[in-house]
């Protein structure tokens, strides 16, 4: 059996979700819907399936087993409730929503209707994030004490990426990236204890035509097990994108960039040899890392199948859990209370910032 699924929207990001449902032997794509006809009809025709122009149509004509929504955040709600409320399981791309009360609202329609939702999450699926959770798994790091995550190089505010219509948010296309570091945060040191306890800063450095709140932002909590959680997110700097986590028996540091994992399990400040050893060792898990990705990439180069395309998209990694699940009736691959929580704490950035109106956006121009 293979699931007949659809996409809405034809943006940006719908090609890569064309592709996988394409592409994955467990789905049957069918149909794509947008409200721009000429678009719709353009990717109807690259991949042979069904253009339709509005959602209400889509489900009424189409016995759909899966749809995933690929449109601004502020339509993500209303297309997955008709969805829900039609019987049909839905993929969400992230944002999930603008709102948790929006999150509450979606989350009740799937319970109501007992409708399977979850939402693209995808680098918690990076080979990198997949290996450092075996290895926390299997209990190597021992209690884990705390994360430290630096997300910098994401895109700015006025930065055309997703669409203009992240230009609407308060952190333009800055906070329309967000979710990847918060969840990646949540997923691996676990979920606040008290939302009234999530401290967030967030920093205006830029200068843009537009107003916007913030173009750098950090979050801190404590779970409900006592992990310190840190994650500082900066945009307009070169990339740097690395995962600490700290346990009682040792440390790992997951180059999200590199795809390396490195671990940090002695006392490396005690003595010249052992600083030292603490750049062969790092040395050797770096170069080890580097093997190992290039004998991914030569495999992927010369074997095009989808068992080898999961191995190393984090995307097509989790379309590949998702279907699995929809198939065998196993959990999603992405819970919604790890989306709940990615849109609590963007709501205490946004909370922490203080926006610009456009006269002063105007005048820190003209200075």
């Amino acid at each position: 059996m293979t699931l007949r699924s659809a996409v809405v929207g034809a943006g940006v990001v719908s090609e890569r979700h064309l592709s996988g449902l394409e592409k994955n032997p467990r789905t049957d794509l069918v149909a794509i819907c947008d409200r721009d006809k000429e678009r719709a009809r353009e990717k109807a025709l690259d991949y042979g399936i069904k253009a339709y122009y509005d959602t209400t149509t889509l489900f009424e004509d189409e016995d759909l087993d899966w749809v995933h929504v690929c449109t601004p955040v502020a339509t993500h709600v209303p297309i997955a409730v008709e969805a829900i409320e039609a019987g049909v399981p839905v993929l969400i791309e992230k944002p999930v929503a603008e709102t948790v009360d929006e999150v509450e609202e979606l989350a009740a329609a799937a319970e109501a209707a007992a409708v399977t939702v979850s939402v693209v999450h995808n680098h918690v699926f990076d080979p990198v994030i997949r290996k450092l959770r075996e290895r926390i798994d299997r209990g190597d790091l021992g209690e884990m004490r705390g994360i430290d995550l630096q997300y910098t190089g994401s895109t700015p505010p006025d930065t055309p990426n997703r669409g203009s219509w992240a230009f609407d948010l308060l952190g333009g296309e800055f906070e329309e990236g967000l979710p990847h570091p918060l969840y990646l945060g949540l997923r691996i040191g676990g979920y606040p204890d008290d939302r009234a306890r999530v401290s967030s800063h967030t920093a205006l450095c830029g200068e843009y035509e537009q107003a916007f709140g913030y173009d750098g932002a950090q979050v801190g909590y404590v779970t409900d097990d006592g992990v310190l959680c840190n994650v500082t997110m900066l945009s307009g700097t070169i990339p740097i994108r690395i995962l600490y986590v700290h346990g009682t028996e040792t440390s790992f540091a997951a180059d999200i960039v590199s795809q390396t994992l490195v671990e940090f399990d002695r006392d490396y400040k005690g003595s010249p040899t052992g600083r030292m050893l603490n750049n062969v060792d790092q040395a050797v898990d770096r170069f080890t890392g580097t093997v190992a990705n290039a004998v991914s990439v030569l495999r992927r180069s010369r074997d095009d199948s989808w068992d080898v395309a999961t191995d190393l998209d984090s995307l097509y990694h989790q379309l590949d859990r998702e279907a699995e699940a929809l198939l065998t009736g196993g959990e999603p691959a992405v819970p919604i209370e790890e989306a709940r929580w990615t849109i609590a704490l963007m709501e205490s950035i946004r909370e922490s910032s203080e926006p610009r109106d456009e006269a002063s956006a105007t005048e820190a121009l003209q200075d």
